[in-house]
Formats: C-alpha cells, sequence, structure tokens
C-alpha cells in the first residue's frame, strides 16, 4: 500500500457514516442531495488504511457538503476488492470512489465502470504501469501517491552512501510479497541501484509479509546463514520492526547496522530519531486519504481533478527521514500507528 500491508489493531466499522457541514446546502447527488462515496480499503483491519480513511472523513467533513461514506472491507485479497468495486460501480447508488488498491494492476479489470463515476486511488495507481502515477484507465480521476520504484530507488541510495567504505557491504532485502507487481517493482529498484555497486553483495531476499513476526522469524533465519550482515533494506516499518527484534535476538546491536523501513508509523519515527534505525520511508496516509478526497469532491461537482498529487510533498517533514532530517521537525511523530 494495495501491498503496503501494516497491520493495525482498532477496525473500523463498514456501516455508512454521514458527514454534514454545519450549514452546507445539499450537493446534487443520487441520494437526495447527498453525495455517497464508497471508500474500498485494502483491509478495513489494517493501520495504514485507517489512516487513510481518516483523511478522507477529514476532507469529507471539511467540503461544505453532505457526503455519506461507505467503508468495505477488501480483506487483502485482489478478487474481493475488484468485485467490490464492479459491484459500487453498477448500481448507480454512488458518486464516487476512493480506493487503496490491493492490486492496482488487477483492479484495472473493473474498467471501463459500468456507471461512470470518478475514482481516486491512494498510494498505488491502477493499471498496467505500477510507477505510472497518470490515470491510466477512463475513470481514475486522481492518483496520491509516488512511483514504486522512485521511492524504493532513494532507499536503495540511502545504502549506498552507508555502504561506501565498506567492502564487501552484505545487504538483505526484506520486501512485502514478491508475488504482487507492487513489491516487484520495489525489488527491481533496489536491485537495480544496488547492482551498480561492486563493493555490495545482496547476500538474501527474503518476504515479511507486511508482518512483525514473519519478519523477525526470515530475518532470524537469515542470520543463522549469514552472521556478518550490514544492512537490512526494508520496503515496510512493522518489517524492520521485527528484523530489529531478530537482531537483538542474535547478539546484534541494531544501531550499528544500516537497518530501514518504510511507512513512517510512530515507532519508525521515534526509532530514527532515537539512531535504532538510520532511515525511514515516511508516508503520510491521513493527508493522502483527504487529499484523495479532496480531489474527488472536485470531479463529483464536475470540476477538474488533479490527475496526480505527489504524496510526498504533502506531509510535514522530508518524506527520507534520517535522524538530520528529522531534527528540522522536532514536533513530527507520524500520522499513524502500524
Amino acid at each position: 500500500m494495495n501491498r503496503l500491508r501494516i497491520s493495525g489493531t482498532v477496525a473500523l466499522s463498514a456501516t455508512a457514516l454521514l458527514l454534514t457541514a454545519c450549514g452546507a446546502a445539499d450537493s446534487a447527488g443520487s441520494n437526495g442531495g447527498t453525495l455517497k462515496v464508497a471508500v474500498l480499503a485494502a483491509s478495513s483491519q489494517n493501520g495504514y488504511n485507517q489512516a487513510v480513511y481518516k483523511g478522507v472523513q477529514q476532507a469529507a467533513a471539511a467540503s461544505g457538503k453532505k457526503i455519506s461514506l461507505k467503508l468495505l472491507d477488501g480483506q487483502f485479497d485482489s478478487n474481493t476488492q475488484l468485485s467490490q468495486l464492479q459491484n459500487v460501480t453498477s448500481t448507480g447508488n454512488y458518486d464516487g470512489v476512493v480506493v487503496v488498491p490491493n492490486d492496482g494492476v488487477g483492479l484495472a479489470a473493473a474498467f471501463p465502470l459500468a456507471k461512470k463515476i470518478p475514482v481516486a486511488t491512494v498510494l498505488n495507481p491502477v493499471g498496467p504501469d505500477i510507477n505510472k502515477m497518470e490515470p491510466q484507465v477512463d475513470g481514475v480521476v486522481t492518483t496520491v501517491g509516488v512511483p514504486a520504484a522512485t521511492a524504493a530507488a532513494k532507499q536503495a541510495e540511502g545504502v549506498v552512501t552507508y555502504c561506501a567504505r565498506i567492502n564487501p557491504c552484505n545487504v538483505v532485502l526484506l520486501v512485502g510479497n514478491l508475488s504482487t507487481p507492487l513489491d516487484v517493482a520495489r525489488r527491481d529498484a533496489y536491485n537495480k541501484v544496488l547492482g551498480t555497486h561492486p563493493n555490495i553483495k545482496v547476500v538474501s531476499t527474503v518476504e515479511g509479509q507486511y508482518d512483525r513476526d514473519t519478519s523477525l522469524k526470515a530475518i532470524s533465519n537469515v542470520l543463522q546463514a549469514h552472521k556478518d550482515i550490514n544492512v537490512i533494506l526494508s520496503n515496510a516499518d512493522q518489517e524492520a520492526a521485527g528484523a530489529q527484534i531478530a537482531l537483538q535476538n542474535a547478539g546484534i546491536k541494531p544501531s550499528g547496522i544500516y537497518l530501514t523501513g518504510a511507512g513512517g508509523t510512530k515507532d519508525a519515527v521515534a526509532a530514527v530519531r532515537a539512531g535504532t534505525w538510520k532511515a525511514a520511508y515516511v508516508n503520510f496516509p491521513v493527508s493522502m486519504g483527504k487529499a484523495a478526497m479532496e480531489q474527488l469532491v472536485k470531479a463529483m461537482d464536475g470540476g477538474t481533478a488533479k490527475a496526480v498529487v505527489n504524496a510526498d510533498d504533502i506531509g510535514a517533514t522530508e518524506p527520507y527521514a534520517t535522524k538530520e532530517t528529522l531534527a528540522k521537525t522536532p514536533d513530527f511523530t507520524g500520522e499513524w500507528n502500524g
């Protein structure tokens, strides 16, 4: 996410929520003046998706319109989410959709939509090219995100800098799920950057499944075969958290290697500030959900939505966070709990 699968402990209700700005006039919609929006979460149990939904709620409440939100749980299943999108866009009961795709490539099969309503996508594009943020299918009006390969390359460049005086510099890639286009794109970007430096050796690539315990086990197994690890590069903070525990269990001080994650959880931001992790690629899911809803409202009003909202530009700190960059924004703690 979308396979940025980050654990959450508080489930969101999938019932409709009516948000009405005080004194606002009714907007033209399919539901008697109320705009009805389906919010398709990759998983409504997931902390990242919950944070996106919070931003959607904030934007709806601030819009000055009557907006009813219906949250649907994709259960991290591509077929379930595809069916949900097909259903909500065929009934004529909805005026717009916000989606956090579980699999943006597969979700393209729903287009063209049975009923032409605007769709805003968060984190991942919908269409065959996982790195193209501009709308690829007719019906998607805005994408709030950054290309997966661009973000992953930025992470890998931090590793290159760290490894500059280490030969060999042994790297473990800890990737979410290598059966999804998003994580394949991330892994390929990691290898493309690291592969141009002969002193850097990728000794293992393992899946963390966006889960702390799975990552703990995976890295524990890696450390049995490779005890001289210099870097653990992960695409998710909860995976890095599991790697941290594995290192500690093996008697290795996490701050003694280059440990990095992505997502920008509050725990990750704290770990980078403390120097336990060297870096984290910060996402701003609440701000992303808010931006997606703002653009969707424009489209539902008959206006023109911004085709791409760069998610790196909408947060309160620099997205590629190190101890030094976070010192510039001492009050930033992260937008969500992993």
